[in-house]
């Protein structure tokens, strides 16, 4: 089925159209049941590149751990990472616990109705900004995602251009949603374009394929993200350790591991030792530099 936005009989019967559709494929998720913006901002970053399901899971036990700001500003980052297990992209955990200093410093454990503000701290971009402003302060502003995509290229593809790749700009979905954006209640709207687009992708397919800025997953097995995240689960269970250590438990080779080690360590997740000296990092550049088995990994 074809919408339009060519006039405002149409804009208005294909808002009614989709929100008709949010409200029959409406899902219950555990952050629509919460009014904190704090809660809102953790469901969104969670959201970022991780599925709903594995987010709803961890998103409760998250909230009851870290209920404000504060609290998650002031455990050593080796509680977050445990917190964090399970959801990937362990970076996203280490900015969200810069934001919550921010937030618990100088908002007194608020968060700020204000794009500009929100997009200042740590991990927080144009979406997430908007997303937590329609979510938390049913503020309303245009954004984009993969659902919403799937919804208006699905619907509205007859009155698009397309690039010479046949993809569809951000540009011209950013018009669509412009024109059909409820700015008296942002939040509901929002809500029902992602239900109606996930639906969509299950049942009719990922029309947002088409859009310019699609990217699809790279492969995660043998992969440096893969590696990163089994490095850090490690030192989780027992640390420090040992470079060679690391390598044999991921049976991996000692050079690669150390590869991943000098991005952690320089991301702040993880400090280089070895010992047989205390220059840390600078000591430690390469693995020739030292023995594999001297060169030891540490949670900070």
């Amino acid at each position: 089925m074809n919408l339009s936005i060519s006039t405002a009989k149409d804009i208005a019967g294909a808002r009614t159209f989709i929100l008709e559709k949010g409200r029959e494929h409406y899902r219950d998720l555990p952050w629509r049941k919460t009014s904190s913006p704090w809660a809102i901002l953790v469901s969104e970053v969670m959201l970022q590149q991780t599925q709903v399901p594995r987010v709803s899971k961890i998103f409760p036990l998250w909230m009851e751990r870290f209920p404000v700001p504060s609290a998650l500003a002031a455990v050593p980052l080796s509680e977050v990472l445990r917190a964090w297990s399970g959801l990937g992209y362990n970076r996203r955990a280490l900015n969200l616990q810069k934001a919550a200093r921010i937030l618990a410093l100088e908002y007194k454990d608020a968060v700020p109705p204000s794009e500009e503000a929100l997009r200042s701290l740590p991990g927080v971009g144009v979406y997430t900004a908007r997303a937590v402003l329609a979510f938390a302060f049913n503020i309303a502003s245009v954004f984009l995602e993969t659902n919403i995509r799937t919804v208006f290229i699905r619907h509205f593809s007859a009155g698009l251009s397309r690039e010479a790749d046949g993809t569809v700009s951000d540009r011209d979905l950013e018009k669509i949603g412009q024109r059909l954006l409820d700015r008296q209640n942002p939040r509901t709207w929002y809500s029902a374009l992602m239900d109606y687009g996930a639906w969509l992708k299950q049942n009719e397919g990922n029309f947002g394929k088409q859009a310019k800025k699609y990217r699809p997953q790279p492969p995660f097995n043998g992969s440096m993200r893969q590696i990163r995240g089994a490095i850090l689960k490690s030192l989780l269970e027992t640390s420090p350790l040992a470079v060679d250590t690391v390598a044999e438990r991921l049976s991996t080779d000692p050079e690669r591991i150390y590869a991943c080690a000098l991005q952690l360590a320089q991301e702040g997740f993880l400090e280089i030792q070895t010992t047989e000296s205390a220059e840390g990092l600078e000591s430690a550049r390469r693995p020739e530099s030292a023995a594999a088995d001297s060169i030891l990994l540490n949670l900070p």
